[in-house]
């Protein structure tokens, strides 16, 4: 499809109406905001929910882990239900939903009740971000969509950046039910302003009509295929490091019926008329490649986005808003960056911009490795920021690169599985990171405790100094040395715990590194507008 065609199309399809197009970006990015900062918010006040409601803590994992299935499962239909509904209609009755889940999860009495309307609400936000990203693709010409990408964006990657610190000030100084309290007047202000500015058009309609003059079909065997494999991948994600993986059964029979699902699915879709997933968009040059690099960035944000306030409250013994103001002057900085990125997007070749993006997210990480058990708060603001810097220059030209060749009424779909692609690579990139520190740990404490054989004087020295400290605070001298010991013991674990993270913040930059060629495969947008 040329250029001129594509952008055709793209005014045909647009929400905008006779309506500023900016106006539309502003109005889907409201929800946008809302959703991302739920997926982090909650992280900061599990042990308040699990005490409040009389629950583990293990258990209260579950309120994570149902809300990511849940979006899971939604996330990759959202495509084909938003052409079904019509695009508008699907994404206020998605708005709606959540909004409600979230007065009710912020009203429920158990934590039976809560993982219930978690997973209303992951069913509802996940059909949310493939339709505002449908919405700007088609409002927008190819060569303004960059720019409205980052707007969009500004969303999509500073609220993460932002949910640990106000879901950390609201559990302190409120309850943890106004984490979920938070989203109804936003979710009801932005169902009031979709349906007075957001546009249906005419074109799709008529795409919608057509679908359903036949009466419809749906790909039943696609949706059980599509929901299974990706709802189980992601209880195994969520959940086989706490249930010590393959060791359980419970964690087993996840991860093989998640295999043979996928096995089933990709022939399946590949060979249906109608596929409730267009797995064909996976095995184009332009889009598959789009979607692995959006992998790997959802990956980098969103492990980095947990391991640092886990780090922190875990080893340096902050408070959980202390932790999140940590975070702050990173999503300062890509509030920053997201307009120059837009423009520059528009200017230079999505690939380069790429190279460049995940080059600089490698060398921060790589900076991560210098932590010391004496880091500073300025260490890690200084250090997310740096984090940050690469990412504008990797969401905005992949989401830009990704619809580029694309036929118009492929934007549902495509906009469903680069959202897939950012969520499953952020699931990937935790669940890999916890397994890496958890082990690690357990390896570098192995080796410091060696090292506190009574014969090594090192040691004797240390539990000589520390006895007296404790003596010299009043302690009789007996008591002191089993002080001591306690206290060294403390002292090998969290140092322990540190090395296994610096060991983490050294694989993720050389993982990094590793794919900054891959942008490479992506085509220059004029030779990839022919192509497919």
């Amino acid at each position: 499809m040329s250029g001129d065609a594509q952008a055709h199309g793209s005014e045909s399809r647009s929400a905008a109406g006779g309506r500023n197009p900016w106006l539309i970006a502003i109005v889907v990015s409201i929800a946008t905001f809302m959703l991302v900062l739920d997926t982090s918010i909650a992280n900061v006040a599990l042990r308040n929910i699990a005490g409040s409601l009389a629950a583990g803590v293990d258990e209260s994992t579950w309120v994570i882990t149902t809300y990511l299935v849940a979006n899971s499962v939604i996330i990759p239909i959202s495509g084909w239900l938003a052409s079904v509904i019509g695009r508008k209609r699907y994404y206020m009755f998605c708005v709606a939903t959540f909004t409600l889940a979230s007065l009710l999860c912020g009203l429920a009495p158990n934590l039976q009740m809560l993982i219930v309307f978690r997973i209303l609400q992951g069913l509802g936000g996940g059909g949310m971000a493939p339709s505002e990203q449908s919405i700007l693709a088609d409002t927008f010409p190819p060569e303004k969509r960059s720019q409205a990408f980052a707007l969009y964006g500004i969303a999509v990657i500073v609220a993460p950046t932002v949910g640990p610190t106000i879901g950390g000030w609201l559990t302190d100084n409120f309850s943890w039910h106004w984490i979920f309290f938070i989203n109804v007047p936003f979710g009801i202000l932005s169902v009031a302003l979709v349906q007075w500015l957001v546009v249906e058009p005419d074109i799709l309609e008529q795409e919608r009509r057509e679908l359903l003059r036949g009466g419809l079909k749906v790909d039943w065997i696609g949706f059980i295929l599509v929901a299974t494999a990706l709802g189980c991948l992601e209880v195994f994600l969520d959940e086989g490091q706490r249930n010590d993986w393959f060791a359980s059964t419970f964690i087993t029979v996840f991860a093989a019926v998640s295999a043979v699902s996928f096995l089933l699915l990709v022939p399946w879709e590949f060979t249906r008329r109608d596929p409730i997933v267009d797995i064909r968009l996976l095995f184009t040059r332009q889009f598959g490649m789009s979607f692995l690099v959006m992998m790997a960035v959802g990956a980098v944000l969103f492990s980095t986005t947990q391991l640092l306030p886990q780090l922190q409250q875990a080893t340096f013994d902050y408070t959980a808003t202390l932790s999140g103001l940590s975070m702050m002057p990173g999503g300062v900085a890509m509030l920053l960056l997201m307009p120059i990125s837009g423009f520059v997007s528009g200017v230079v070749q999505p690939r380069y911009l790429i190279m460049m993006g995940m080059a600089a997210v490698a060398i921060a990480l790589w900076h991560m490795t210098s932590l010391t058990p004496d880091a500073s708060f300025s260490f890690f603001a200084f250090a997310r920021i740096f984090m940050m810097v690469g990412l504008p220059f990797l969401f905005i030209p992949i989401s830009t690169a990704a619809y580029v060749g694309l036929p118009p009424q492929k934007t549902n779909q495509a906009s469903a599985l680069i959202n897939v692609a950012r969520n499953l690579g952020g699931s990937i990139g935790v669940s890999l990171s916890n397994t890496a520190i958890a082990q690690n740990a357990q390896f570098h404490q192995s080796v410091l405790v060696s090292h506190t054989a009574q014969s090594s004087e090192a040691y004797q020295h240390t539990l000589r100094q520390v006895t007296n400290q404790f003596a010299a605070e009043g302690s009789p001298l007996g008591e002191a040395k089993q002080q001591a010991i306690g206290w060294i013991g403390e002292e090998i674990a969290r140092q322990a715990s540190l090395l296994a993270y610096i060991d983490v913040f050294f694989y993720c930059a050389v993982a990094t590194a590793l794919l900054v060629p891959l942008a490479l495969m992506l085509r220059p947008p004029r030779q990839a507008s022919t192509k497919r």
